[in-house]
């Protein structure tokens, strides 16, 4: 028997969930390694998928949580051993897949990544698929050319988990942040995790009136998509790129293509899902060389299963500071 937060769907179409104890037959049957799970995380689809909005689960009776880390208990592949600690993102594990707000999981071994050599499970969780997301965006920009002398690069969403990771992570690395937040009173966080300045989300939210604007990003990470991504495209520097790493504001993109064509402006769509084995073993690499991990703890708040039916709906309302670690034994 293990413990799992289990989300349901009546006939009437009422989300509701539920720490529940379940047999291990529960588990997905065609998955060939189980993991003991340690810790997930809480991300803006594990909101989703608690609420049941956004049309990501499918099937109920499921158990949400679209990252874990923990140790493999049994495989039926020679890559895994019992013993063996393992990190999952992505592949739709806690949508389409039961996911990691449980004690176990049992999954398929092509999805897993071997936990990182400078990582605790803990650790890697606090990154979690927020933080991987953010890791691939910086890797990205640095692909198309970017580097610390080019100037200031700004971080949208940066309060939030994965913009926290990237405001870290480009810090660390010598870069000039400016984190844009809607909550002044997070300015003091931003700072401490190695933001430059603060930028107010209401100077960038509204709809883009001219096509291009004064040059003042050499980079942008975009957690927030919608108005504001119409707006930063104008204001990037020539031949600078955005990386696009989530919609928390919106999927409409209400822009032209004059900074595409006139200053060769390059929108990078990063997609944490699919990504191959080799790029996600070089992504958490670059998590182990350039996570700054002291300010990890500046960024984490433990919470436990029973906290989740709270947490989901509150991180949809970006009332989430940071990155949410579940201990899903606590």
């Amino acid at each position: 028997m293990f413990k799992a937060l289990v989300v349901d769907k009546s006939e009437d179409g009422v989300v509701t969930s539920a720490i529940q104890e379940l047999e291990d037959s529960r588990l997905p049957a065609d998955g060939n390694v189980t993991v003991v799970i340690e810790y997930s995380t809480v991300n803006y689809k594990d909101g989703l998928c608690i609420t049941g909005n956004g049309g990501l689960v499918r099937n109920y009776p499921h158990v949400p949580g679209i990252d874990f880390a923990g140790v493999v208990e049994q495989s039926d592949d020679d890559r895994y051993k019992p013993g063996d600690k393992v990190v999952l993102t992505g592949w739709r594990v806690g949508e389409a897949w039961w996911g990691g707000y449980a004690q176990k999981a049992r999954v398929k071994a092509d999805w897993l990544v071997p936990l990182p050599k400078g990582l605790t499970t803990q650790q890697a969780m606090a990154v979690g698929t927020a933080g991987f997301t953010a890791m691939l965006g910086v890797m990205a920009l640095e692909d198309h050319g970017l580097t610390p002398d080019k100037g200031e690069v700004l971080v949208t969403g940066a309060a939030g988990g994965l913009g926290s990771v990237a405001t870290s992570i480009l810090a660390n690395l010598g870069y000039e942040v400016a984190g844009v937040t809607g909550r002044p009173e997070t300015a003091d966080y931003l700072k401490s995790i190695g933001a430059s300045r603060i930028v107010a989300r209401e100077e960038l939210n509204e709809t883009v009136k001219r096509p291009l604007e004064s040059e003042n990003w050499a980079g942008c990470i975009d957690a927030v998509g919608g108005d504001i991504l119409a707006r930063v495209l104008g204001q990037m520097k020539y031949g600078a790129s955005v990386a696009a790493v989530g919609l928390a504001g919106g999927a409409k993109l209400p822009a032209t293509v004059i900074p595409f064509l006139l200053r060769g402006v390059n929108l990078l769509g990063i997609d944490s899902v699919m990504q191959p084995f080799e790029n996600r073993q070089r992504a958490w690499q670059r998590v182990v060389s350039d996570m700054p991990l002291d300010k990890l703890e500046a960024i984490v708040q433990l919470a436990k299963l029973s906290d989740l039916p709270d947490l989901g709906p509150a991180i949809l309302k970006g009332a989430v500071q940071g990155r949410v670690v579940v201990d899903v034994n606590a």
